[in-house]
């Protein structure tokens, strides 16, 4: 067995530097300890061993000076963020990943169980283990302005592996620690700011962030004479705790159903702390021990390091997208075009005008929709103001920026115009041709199609090098992705330009050749495919719908259908239909479906309880094939497999690392199984239907 030390040979260590302090109000010596890894604010301080051995050696320093009290903080802006996961892909047995739990334990709780009060001054963000190192403190202050506070290890897949299972539910109650542990970290990584932190007990005081550790040893003082006590509330053992746990149950199942073992082994843990008292060494010797079992076993399982691999992608490879010209490329946009004024095309108004800041034109076939368009954008802003996120000020030279216009000429002023209209070759061609007589040769024409060619849109035009895809997925405010689509013509300032673009909109691009369906709904709709070809063979609606649950998925391929919408569905398939016709087949039951206007396959009765619409289980004509939920979960993880494949063979991304991308950003696939291609390679998928796996062992597995 090799020492923990040996995977963390490249760890950059957080130093811990002690000081002893007089401060004004106490007699006595104040031992103050610094956690600073020597580099600012853009590389937050972490704890590996070296760290977690540096802590250890300013609380012998700290202890050996007598102190009336100890108190730690951070460097400017970072109080600690938590572990230090550069070495986990280097852990290679149990033993190992025990002695990292063992090591965070025995060091933290030094804090907790020491004879003199402890006090933990959060500066700056604080989380994971940075977290825990203020829980385990006796008394906890907070900067207003540390930017986030938080438990997010179930997010990665692990679990607060520190002491944070067994401390926070007997700190601040187990409801609040379920909403801190497990309904913030599954809710796209939420932390709290320092507000929120105070109103659920998680720390004791929020002080300004100028004079913040003068405040906090002052509020220490009164502390230490008796003058203030911080309250601790009384924990419900019993009926509250069982609510809490069933809560966090219904959490972990809603959003992973239990595929994801990190969470499952959270719940598990928040209820062992019913049991754990923290006054009692032993009781707590019990549930660190338990959290030291349950870190080894996830520290060595595929779910982790797949969600360390999906964690890498959205925060390193989303802002660098491959296949991307140089930037010193990429053109000003100084005012923004919008062909359309519905729901899509307002969405994206009000996301131009909000991260870009310039003016911002509709247009549409008819004044009453462009009032509309313009209208939803100004309500949009207004919400806003209302909720503090923008001054009046604000709000107004926002609004000024947004006008809508029935004559094109209007848009001679822009120099981006994107289009958002239907799903029609023949309708975006003739918008684009009409356009090119009033806007200058290098504005750029983006369409926003989800699977029409860009080529071919622009084959007609006087220049079709300016024109380039630009596919948002709705709602447009919530998720990250943005196509970036290459014309067999489109040239590299206008790409350049597009991505430079989606940058300035927040949003995280991904590359993809002009073939149809581009990347996300490509696969979306071969997935889709084979669930309702499995219920067109007579497969009951429930056992297809529920049958691909692993695959990381956030809702059910029909709760999706009706989000998207079944003619939109039904539109993209028969493109990739006509384009694939090995592989993509219409079904008979969606397009009787469309045919009756029907929305949604599920309908929901008085109870709530989710029912298959009596019209359409009379509509969706099913034979006597029915498949099991092993056989649709098998011939969906093929379908997966085998499109991908095919996809990178044609060159649509650069790796299959953009794949993942896409699924993440644009559909909220699961962290655990980092998107789905180390899904596919774990469970052998790959291999059976390629001979090959997508990703070299270790990229996201053990």
């Amino acid at each position: 067995m090799t020492s923990i030390t040996t995977a963390f040979a490249d760890e950059v260590v957080t130093n811990a530097y002690t000081k002893i302090v007089a401060v004004p109000g106490i007699e006595g010596p104040v031992a103050l300890i610094t956690l600073d890894n020597g580099f600012d604010h853009t590389k937050p301080s972490s704890f590996g061993p070296g760290g977690l051995a540096a802590l250890d050696a300013a609380l012998d320093e700290a202890f050996a000076a007598n102190p009336v009290a100890v108190a730690i903080t951070g460097k400017p802006f970072i109080f600690a963020a938590g572990a230090d996961l550069k070495g986990v892909p280097s852990i290679t047995d149990r033993e190992q990943a025990l002695e990292l739990g063992r090591l965070g334990h025995k060091v933290f709780r030094r804090l907790r169980e020491s004879s003199v009060p402890t006090f933990a001054f959060v500066n700056g963000v604080a989380l994971g283990g940075g977290l825990e190192v203020a829980l385990h403190s006796h008394y906890r202050t907070a900067s207003e302005s540390a930017g986030a506070l938080g438990l997010p290890e179930t997010f990665l897949g692990l679990v607060p592996g520190w002491g944070g299972t067994q401390l926070l539910p007997n700190l601040i109650g187990p409801s609040n620690a379920v909403t801190v542990v497990i309904e913030n970290a599954l809710n796209q990584n939420k932390t709290l700011n320092p507000k929120k932190a105070l109103e659920l007990g998680v720390v004791d005081a929020v002080f300004g962030s100028a004079d913040f550790l003068e405040q906090s040893f002052a509020w220490a003082a009164r502390v230490l004479t008796g003058e203030i006590t911080p309250a601790r509330p009384e924990i419900d053992r019993g009926k509250g705790w069982d609510e809490a746990i069933a809560r966090a149950n219904a959490i972990v199942e809603g959003k992973t159903k239990n595929n994801a073992p990190g969470p499952v082994k959270a719940v598990e843990l928040l209820e062992l702390a019913r049991h754990t008292d923290l006054t009692d060494p032993a009781s707590l010797d019990k549930g660190f021990a338990a959290e030291d079992e349950a870190l080894a076993d996830l520290l060595l399982a595929d779910e982790l390091r797949a969600g360390l691999y999906a964690f890498d992608l959205v925060n390193k490879r989303a802002k660098r997208p491959a296949g991307a010209p140089d930037k010193s490329l990429a053109r000003k946009v100084t005012g923004v075009g919008i062909v359309g004024a519905g729901l899509m095309a307002s969405q994206l108004a009000m996301l131009f005008v909000r991260q870009l800041k310039v003016p911002v034109i509709l247009t549409d076939i008819d004044q009453e929709r462009i009032d509309k368009g313009v209208g939803y954008v100004h309500g949009e802003i207004d919400k806003l103001q209302g909720k503090g996120r923008l001054s009046p000020d604000a709000a107004n030279r926002l609004k000024g920026l947004v006008s809508g216009s029935l004559d094109k000429s209007a848009f001679a002023k822009t120099d981006f115009v994107i289009e958002a209209v239907f799903e029609n070759l023949d309708l975006k061609k003739k918008i684009f041709a009409e356009l090119e007589e009033y806007i200058a040769p290098e504005t750029i024409l983006a369409t926003n199609t989800s699977s029409l060619s860009i080529t071919k849109m622009a084959a007609d035009l006087k220049h079709p090098e300016r024109v380039v895809g630009f596919h948002f997925f709705n709602p447009v405010a919530v998720l990250p992705l943005l196509e970036v689509i290459k014309g067999e013509k489109t040239d590299d300032a206008t790409l350049a330009t597009a991505f430079a673009t989606a940058k300035a909109l927040k949003k995280s691009a991904v590359g993809s050749a002009d073939l149809p369906g581009f990347v996300f709904n490509r696969l979306l709709i071969r997935t889709l495919g084979e669930v309702m070809n499995a219920v067109d063979e007579g497969t009951p609606f429930e056992v297809a719908d529920n049958a691909i649950a692993e695959l990381g998925m956030p809702m059910t391929p029909f709760t999706l259908l009706a989000l998207v919408g079944p003619a939109v569905a039904l539109h993209t398939g028969e493109t990739l239909a006509e384009a694939y016709p090995g592989r993509f087949h219409n079904s008979p039951g969606l397009e009787a479906l469309v045919e009756a206007k029907k929305s949604a396959v599920w309908s929901y009765g008085a109870d709530g309880k989710q029912v298959v619409d009596p019209e359409v289980a009379e509509l969706w004509k099913q034979g006597d094939k029915a498949s099991t939920s092993e056989e649709v979960l098998e011939r969906t993880r093929r379908a997966f497999a085998e499109e991908i494949q095919i996809m990178l063979d044609e060159g649509v991304v650069a790796a299959a690392e953009d794949i993942d991308l896409c699924l993440i950003l644009g559909g909220g696939f699961g962290f655990w199984n980092g998107g789905i291609t180390p899904y596919l390679d774990r469970t052998g998928t790959s291999e059976a239907v390629n001979g090959k796996r997508f990703l070299a062992p270790g990229v996201a597995s053990v």
